[in-house]
């Protein structure tokens, strides 16, 4: 390497010219290769605080393993003990604190030991975010559970009494007009990534108001521990507008506006200006919508989705982890996945959830077998959906428009002796289906003589898929399944259960088929293209790679979805699935000083590579002082 001053002492001003042209060519090469390599997380990092200050700050927080010339550096010397620990010795610590103190943190006898593990990982959220994740990523299979379903359920029933210091915004009805000035409240001048919820169908507990803010710290924490997005970059959002439990209405204690939601046009008005000030602030960020209820779901996407960047995880995350687990059910019957079109499902449950399903499964059937209007059409007849109600045909009256193309005709219900409103044991029995699919949020609706109907199946291995959640909204669990069956079946559910020994040394996998495999990788995804919407392409070519992640072996054992200790990598996998699918439909517009030329010229290692370069990673960065 030369010595530049040297150089220009020497040089005629043509050659000190030439020089300063090299140079800006170098760094114009080394910006480039720099946004390629450079792993997220792992910059300085300048603060403007000192002292006292850093250590309330749980973002900034280290705690013992500040150095001691960061202590010298941020007036941090004497603030704590001498030993500078690093961050390996802190979390053993911590573990060590956990698996004592987990019995003792419950508030009496009725509090879960779930609950407990929650409410002692909070605290530690609370004072050093850094920390928080590298115990989440780490133990990703013990405490995914936790922080997300079926425990997330919990809190959120019982958020009100757990509430002890603001995470996330909240917007509220009685903020109209308010939105726009309120976003800049948010102290991060940068969000990739906001999980919205109006708290009005959480999981299958229904409407809990404001205390559905859970969900989406819960989502985003998986952001962070699975996808690699910078913690200081999400923002979870309640949007308060009532709630009609009558129990949350009469609660002294309730954190939320006591009063009836707002329906209509007074509704959308305020999500419409919630989608404007965050997309006004915000210009790329991704908004995720979570937990509303069916009759908006679906009218929400269609009003945003081409406008901005934002995706609905109940109606499309849903959808996608079913359509991999579908696509593995077949290739655990030993036939390649371009059999998925001649698969027979029952589906129970008409939800957002299941119309999501419904829609996805009917496309990629489709494109399976022709991509025309002919085999859009024929997919349909694949299908049999029954909700509370029963099998829904025609001539039900008010069918929901939504579940309208998937009900049955008279003329089909004729041969097989069913009608409109037949009972789910009745569908089961008559049409024999490959799958039996459940997003009914109705626990145990899968009963031992649903079960027993499945015996009839035409399939040499039938799939059951209990997608409910939490756990109690289950339609069944692996142990009555593979009871009444026997072990030549393929079980999934939403929640996790663990596998059931069938004896002789066989094992009944259950496989658990959360959203937490896709959602994570289509935000990453997204974000990295900088595509300018979510397409039905993108959130395919997320569901295929999910379903091409198990190897051959795997699949024909009974394993359909990977092991949850793995969805770092899945998601990698799924973002770089996403960000080449994002490129090919002339999405994307790049990221940082990724532009969608360079982009597009990198191969799929490379774009396996520039994923997990733009991984954040749990490390704690060197802090530098900067006053304001």
């Amino acid at each position: 390497m030369w010595n530049v001053n040297s150089q220009l002492r020497l040089c005629s001003s043509i050659m000190r010219q030439r020089i300063k042209q090299q140079q800006q060519e170098f760094l114009i090469g080394t910006s480039i290769r720099r946004s390629f390599t450079t792993t997220e997380g792992s910059r300085p990092t300048i603060i403007h605080k000192r002292s006292i200050d850093i250590l309330h700050d749980p973002w900034f927080n280290k705690g013992t393993a500040f150095s001691m010339t960061e202590r010298d550096r941020l007036d941090l010397r004497g603030l704590l003990p001498p030993n500078v620990m690093s961050s390996q010795q802190q979390i053993e610590r911590f573990m060590a604190d956990l698996k004592r103190l987990e019995e003792q943190a419950r508030d009496g006898p009725n509090d879960p030991y779930a609950l407990a593990k929650w409410r002692i990982l909070n605290r530690l959220h609370d004072r050093n975010e850094t920390m928080y994740y590298k115990v989440l990523i780490d133990n990703i299979a013990e405490y995914a559970p936790i922080v997300y379903t079926p425990t997330v359920g919990l809190v959120c029933q019982n958020y009100s009494g757990l509430f002890r210091r603001p995470r996330g915004m909240y917007f509220s009805a009685q903020d109209r007009g308010e939105m726009m000035s309120m976003v800049y409240n948010w102290p991060a001048e940068q969000v990739d990534m906001i999980v919205v919820t109006d708290g009005s169908r959480i999981l299958g507990l229904g409407d809990l108001g404001v205390q559905g803010i859970g969900i989406s710290i819960g989502k985003l924490d998986l952001y962070v521990a699975a996808a690699g997005i910078n913690p200081q970059r999400v923002l979870p959002v309640m949007i308060d507008v009532g709630t009609n439990n009558e129990k949350l209405l009469k609660d002294p204690l309730y954190l939320g506006l006591q009063q009836n939601r707002l329906e209509g046009e007074e509704y959308i008005s305020i999500i419409d200006e919630f989608m404007e000030a965050v997309f006004t602030r915000w210009p790329h960020v991704i908004v995720q919508f979570e937990d509303f209820q069916t009759k908006w779901a679906f009218k929400l996407l269609q009003r945003y989705r081409n406008t901005y960047r934002m995706f609905n995880d109940d109606v499309q995350g849903t959808a996608g982890v079913a359509i991999a687990g579908l696509l593995g059910a077949v290739r655990a019957q030993g036939k390649p996945m371009t059999e998925f079109p001649k698969q027979k499902i029952v589906v129970a449950g008409a939800g957002s959830a299941g119309i999501g399903v419904l829609n996805a499964a009917r496309q990629t059937m489709s494109r399976m077998s022709g991509n025309n209007e002919a085999s859009f059409e024929s997919a349909r007849s694949q299908f049999w959906v029954v909700d509370a109600n029963g099998l829904i045909a025609e001539d039900r009256p008010n069918i929901d428009p939504d579940a309208l193309p998937f009900a049955r005709t008279v003329k089909e219900l004729g041969p097989l002796g069913l009608q409109s409103g037949s009972s789910l044991v009745d569908v089961v029995r008559q049409v024999k289906p490959d799958v039996l699919l459940g997003l009914s949020a109705v626990g145990g609706l899968f009963s031992t003589e649903v079960l027993e109907a499945l015996k009839g199946s035409t399939s040499s291995r039938p799939a059951i898929f209990a997608m409910s959640n939490p756990t109690k909204n289950a339609e069944c669990t692996p142990d009555e399944a593979f009871a009444v069956l026997g072990g030549d079946i393929i079980f999934a559910s939403g929640s996790p259960f663990k596998d059931v020994d069938l004896g002789d040394g066989r094992i009944g996998h259950c496989n658990q088929g959360n959203n937490m495999y896709l959602f994570p990788g289509i935000g990453l995804g997204t974000l990295l293209s900088g595509s300018r919407i979510v397409s039905d392409g993108m959130l395919q070519a997320a569901a295929e790679c999910l379903a091409a992640y198990i190897t051959e072996k795997e699949v024909l054992s009974g394993t359909i979805f990977p092991c949850v200790s793995s969805i770092r990598d899945i998601t990698k996998q799924v973002a770089a699935a996403v960000v080449k699918e994002a490129i090919e439909e002339d999405l994307a517009e790049g990221y940082r000083d990724m532009d969608a030329r360079e982009l597009q010229k990198l191969s799929q290692e490379e774009i396996l590579t520039y994923v997990q370069n733009n991984m954040w990673n749990p490390q704690y960065p060197t802090m530098v002082y900067k006053k304001d």
